[in-house]
């Protein structure tokens, strides 16, 4: 439930609801304070594999500030500094890295962290692991790769169906961060349907912000007539906002900026609701803002469901380098 009750807007003025949290989480917070801080430190060029965070404007403007994104470490000079992404790698891309000698700062979100070292644990013990996310994401191929001869990737109901198990009493489940959470509980129950004995992971594994953001636009449903959500095509966390509003009866749409937005979308809206995937600047919702407000929403209600205030440390080699400066540039 939000932390304050939603006003109906009964009257004729178009409205805006304004959805909280919305935008960066802490993962991707700390991810581009990597890039800033690395290019601050060390200056340009410092090289990044694969996009940092899933969003074009964040990453054009990384680049404009001297950061060189790459697909894969091959496209890094020997021993040159290179950030792995907040999606996280495989160990066979970290053992690469040592081959080419690179200066490596890992980016990763720490919650994505937290599901490898989980697949690591499993897999010691000899667990088949059933992974459950999105085919060719950055995080589930990373995932993928923590024991690739033990894990079987599902995305549907009819992967579980069509799974087939050497041990189904030595079994267990994780997933990617960024899912639909009633997409992935139904799954859930699908596999404890199957293998009654699966283990699941200690905690969660989807992240605390994903689910705030989708739980926020099933809060607000009700009261809109239209969902924006600010955020790249290629974000899984934004996809699966859109998909949240559109199953509960809203048309709903996934906007890089106020530019892909379709006047027709407004005709006969009276009242829009506005959040952002968790890798989207706050200025692009601000600027979406302003254009609603100039096709008539004047209306502006902030819904907020939780307070978030989760902060993640800089990764350690990155933290000490900016010490060690800040020391000497006191004396």
């Amino acid at each position: 439930m939000p932390l304050k009750p939603i006003t109906v807007n009964n009257g004729a003025e178009k409205k805006i609801y304004l959805l909280r949290p919305r935008g960066f989480c802490a993962g991707v917070v700390r991810a581009i304070d990597v890039v800033k801080i690395a290019l601050d430190l060390y200056g340009p060029p410092v090289y990044v594999r694969k996009e940092i965070v899933h969003n074009k404007h964040v990453v054009d403007e990384l680049r404009q500030a001297g950061a060189i994104f790459v697909e894969e470490l091959q496209e890094v000079p020997m021993g040159a500094r290179a950030i792995f992404s907040a999606h996280g790698v495989s160990p066979e891309v970290r053992r690469e890295a040592k081959v080419r000698q690179l200066q490596v700062i890992d980016a990763t979100c720490p919650l994505v962290t937290k599901v490898h070292l989980e697949a690591v644990k499993f897999a010691r013990s000899g667990y088949t692991i059933i992974l459950i996310g999105h085919k060719d994401h950055d995080e589930v191929i990373g995932t993928l790769g923590e024991a690739p001869g033990r894990t079987f990737l599902v995305s549907t109901i009819t992967d579980v169906d069509a799974l087939r198990v050497s041990d189904p009493t030595h079994i267990c489940y994780l997933t990617q961060t960024t899912l639909s959470l009633d997409e992935t509980r139904d799954i859930v129950i699908r596999l404890r349907q199957r293998f009654p004995l699966i283990e699941g992971p200690p905690a969660q594994d989807i992240c605390y912000a994903t689910e705030n953001r989708q739980m926020a636009v099933k809060a607000v449903a009700s009261f809109c007539d239209l969902l924006l959500v600010v955020g790249s095509q290629n974000s899984s966390n934004s996809k699966r906002l859109v998909e949240v509003g559109e199953n509960t009866g809203v048309r709903s749409f996934l906007v890089n900026d106020w530019d892909d937005v379709d006047e027709q979308w407004l005709s006969g809206v009276k009242n829009v609701a506005v959040t952002a995937g968790a890798s989207a600047p706050e200025h692009l919702v601000n600027e979406l803002m302003a254009s609603l407000k100039e096709h008539g929403f004047h209306q502006l209600e902030e819904v907020e469901l939780v307070e978030e205030d989760v902060r993640f440390s800089l990764p350690g080699e990155l933290a000490h380098a900016a010490s060690v400066l800040t020391t000497i540039s006191t004396r």
